[in-house]
């Protein structure tokens, strides 16, 4: 019946994707967006929050919100910049450094996993179509 809907198609995609990096970041107590977000931080520490929204495609108080949580369990910090008193910037903690090449690991893992059903071309064909997709409705 909907099998030529984008939305029916996608939305069914991402609850199966989200599946997959649940399960990769499960064994460190992070959701996928959570675990995603710390990755970013690692990568790049010091950013500001809002740089951050805009690097997930996310709502700031989405990113507030994963945060505050990452931010209890130990994993980052956030500090006020010099410039500007209202902006933040999110650091890793040591804790949150410790775990990057797991994390990144278990990520690559459930990437690898789907890469293998669908074939490596097959699958850097598909994320470089939905990510022209994603950017021409942006």
């Amino acid at each position: 019946m909907f099998d030529h809907c984008l939305y029916f198609n996608t939305a069914a995609l991402s609850r199966r994707l989200e599946r997959e990096w649940a399960e990769a970041f499960a064994p460190f107590g992070l959701t996928a967006p959570q675990g995603f977000m710390l990755r970013a931080i690692v990568d790049r520490p010091g950013m500001l929050q809002s740089e951050l929204a805009a690097e997930l495609a996310i709502a700031r108080s989405t990113t507030t919100r994963a945060l505050d949580t990452l931010e209890q369990k130990g994993l980052l910090e956030r500090r006020r910049t010099d410039g500007d008193g209202r902006e933040i910037s999110v650091y890793p903690t040591a804790a949150g450094i410790e775990i990057k090449a797991p994390l990144n690991a278990s990520a690559g893992g459930a990437a690898e996993k789907i890469r293998k059903i669908l074939g490596k071309q097959e699958f850097a064909d598909a994320v470089l179509k939905i990510r022209d997709v994603r950017s021409a409705l942006e």
